[in-house]
């Protein structure tokens, strides 16, 4: 069954905890005690309405101020497909936990309150999704029955969220409106009958009908290898494997190819899934891949389309979110994990930061503290194989780690 990922943002008491819970509540996605749970806190509160934002709320600091923290990922299913609601904080003192739930998603709803309409903290929610090039994003305007259902309202929401749009530098992305009431279902898994002006699908009902090609960004095929699978058994004596997942695009057996960073030419000669053999291995599909010829491929390698080469490099210029406690400077050192590589990477430049409520950037910075977010030139210890991240997302991205302490303190994505 087809997986879709779906990060959410929105400022507080927007109301995408009771969205959540409000979808997990109406597709029966909730567990018997948890809803039991939801119905006696709710009564304890002395609510006359179940408070769904305990469907997914779980650290105590969240229960008691009503905010979300942490990222939690929230599963459930439908007749038509698996999701995980990447539900991400849209404070600004959390940006890195929002640029982290949002990085390996397929699609976004950013919430807005009816009430309040477009404010600033919805400029940071756009620019990250623009930022991490989310092709579909749903706008639910969300509270509603908060102002009579009012069509004007939405409307209004509507046109100044327009004007937002005309400052991104991603033009393939789809924005969908949505008027929603969490609270009372309206629109979020039925179609509401309050709201007869509006013609469009209910949110899950869009969700549903989403197609791979409306949320991929599809480029080139790009395989990094893993491990190399040497059975040494009788039957397998010979057998030489290169396990992976397949990335952008397809490889199919009869493809000629180049192994990275060696140049070496090859051709596809089996592709593996388990004991099964398949013609083409399809993007994200995790394979073993058997070639011609006997050549040296080890961990790290990437196997490539030989007319399709990614950029052989020893620096790169990335868009990053600082996470790290300590400040990012100038001549500051890293491990740069990209994909299955490692290597040591120096700061050589931080070209500016860049204010994610689209009012410009900043020149002359001289370090970088906790959820800024830069345009920096890195230089390696040893060649990286990379593409541009708004032409390939896997491929484009990177995380680098605290050589002290092993924690991870950035997020990158190539330019």
């Amino acid at each position: 069954m087809e997986v879709l990922k779906i990060a959410t943002a929105g400022s507080v008491d927007d109301g995408k905890s009771t969205l959540i819970g409000r979808i997990l509540y109406d597709t029966k996605s909730l567990t018997t005690d948890k809803l039991e749970a939801i119905e006696k806190t709710s009564k304890q509160k002395g609510y006359d309405y179940l408070d769904f934002s305990l469907a997914t709320d779980g650290l105590v600091a969240e229960r008691e101020q009503g905010i979300t923290i942490d990222v939690a990922h929230i599963y459930f299913s439908t007749a038509k497909k698996s999701y995980i609601i990447a539900d991400t904080p849209g404070h600004v003192e959390y940006t890195r936990n929002m640029v982290t739930g949002a990085s390996t998603s397929q699609a976004s709803i950013i919430l807005i309150d009816a009430r309040k309409g477009v404010i600033e903290q919805t400029n940071r929610h756009f620019f990250i999704n623009n930022l991490l090039r989310i092709k579909d994003v749903v706008v639910a305007i969300n509270k509603m029955d908060l102002v009579d259902y009012s069509e004007e309202v939405y409307n209004k929401i509507k046109a100044d969220f327009s004007d937002l749009m005309s400052k991104r530098d991603y033009q393939d992305q789809k924005i969908t409106f949505i008027p929603v009431s969490a609270l009372k279902g309206d629109n979020v898994v039925n179609k509401s009958d309050k709201m007869s002006w509006y013609k469009g699908e209910a949110l899950l009902e869009h969700l549903e009908q989403l197609d791979k090609k409306d949320i991929y960004n599809v480029g080139t095929p790009r395989f990094p290898v893993q491990y190399v699978i040497r059975p040494k058994t009788e039957d397998f004596h010979d057998f030489r494997g290169y396990a992976g997942k397949v990335y952008g695009g397809e490889l199919s057996v009869g493809d000629n190819i180049l192994v990275l960073p060696s140049k070496t030419r090859s051709k596809i000669k089996d592709i593996y899934f388990y004991d099964e053999k398949y013609q083409t291995a399809s993007r994200r599909s995790s394979v073993t891949i058997t070639l011609e010829n006997d050549i040296n491929v080890s961990r790290g390698d990437m196997i490539v389309l030989e007319n399709d080469l990614p950029t052989i490099d020893k620096q790169f210029t990335a868009n990053i979110c600082w996470m790290g406690a300590s400040d990012l400077e100038v001549g500051s050192k890293y491990v740069l994990q990209h994909g299955v590589n490692k290597v040591l990477a120096k700061v050589e430049t931080i070209n500016h930061k860049i204010n994610p409520d689209y009012s410009g950037i900043e020149k002359n910075v001289k370090g970088l503290g906790v959820n800024d977010i830069a345009s920096v030139t890195f230089k390696f210890n040893k060649p990286l194989f990379f593409d541009q991240f708004k032409s390939h997302r896997t491929n484009g991205s990177f995380i680098l780690i605290d050589t002290q302490d092993n924690s991870t303190v950035g997020a990158g994505f190539i330019q």
